[in-house]
């Protein structure tokens, strides 16, 4: 059962590199498509959300067979499963190799550390799903190979549909993870509260007050951000988008100014 699970998480791992690939075509093909208000960053994040719901329905199904493995335990040829078991596991190595140093690249690429000291990640959820995609299958391999090696030498079964409720938990936890991750990007959840205070910062002098403040995802790296400010003297509002520009990440930019007397004494009242 667990070579089983190895299996149909490889067959998986195959259709999530399909889909992963045609998120990136689509968005660089549209990239410049004026029906996409904020440009094209979250076609990687529905394709992983897409991917980690396909994961989720065989996470499930894996888990049912196994029990009923359980239950009724299948004769198994140890010797041939155990070679296709390790040679699965030399192909997840491979691919997890390959894509690990796109993955770190890219993670990495997009941080910006500022005089504050934050540190932010822009984290690509299309390249992430693929990346987990073949360590879950690597490590499906080695829970195979476990529970393979047990029921030839030392007679245990049952470690065979043991490791396949092991690895199904597994699979499922990575969907969970990036179900989450992606939906929040996809519902254009709040970003959180380093990235309002960086916003503040940059912004706020001594006489403008931000009074209303939205940050959201877009994309990898790329952030919408609308800002409504009241202040004594008010300037232009570009002279206030001007002072995000040091953090490129900021690629949408919408700023509302209000003149309103003793602004500044509202940073203080707050």
């Amino acid at each position: 059962m667990a070579l089983l699970a190895d299996g149909i998480h490889m067959a998986t791992h195959a259709g999530a590199l399909g889909v992963a690939a045609f998120a990136y075509w689509f968005a660089k093909r549209h990239v410049g498509n004026p029906r996409f208000t904020f440009g094209t960053g979250k076609v990687g994040d529905l394709a992983g959300f897409a991917s980690a719901l396909l994961l989720a329905v065989f996470a499930i199904g894996i888990a049912v067979e196994s029990f009923q493995r359980l239950l009724a335990p299948a004769n198994i040829a140890y010797s041939e499963a155990i070679w296709v078991a390790v040679l699965g596991l030399l192909v997840n190595l491979a691919s997890a190799w390959l894509l690990g140093g796109d993955h770190h690249h890219h993670h990495h690429g997009h941080d910006h550390s500022h005089d504050h000291g934050h540190a932010h990640s822009h984290t690509d959820n299309n390249l992430r799903s693929a990346y987990l995609h073949v360590l879950a299958d690597a490590l499906t391999s080695v829970m195979a190979i476990v529970a393979l090696l047990a029921g030839r030498y030392l007679g245990w079964a049952w470690m065979d549909a043991a490791m396949g409720l092991v690895g199904a938990f597994v699979i499922a936890r990575w969907s969970w993870s990036l179900m989450r991750d992606t939906a929040s990007v996809l519902i254009d959840a709040e970003a959180g509260p380093d990235r309002l205070a960086e916003v503040r910062e940059a912004i706020e002098d001594g006489d403008a007050v931000v009074n209303d403040l939205h940050v959201w995802r877009v994309g990898p790296g790329h952030y919408a951000v609308i800002v409504s400010l009241v202040a004594d003297r008010p300037l232009a509002p570009q002279e206030y988008a001007d002072r995000l520009a040091i953090h490129e990440e900021y690629a949408h930019v919408t700023i509302e100014v209000h003149s309103c007397e003793g602004a500044h004494r509202l940073r203080h009242a707050a």
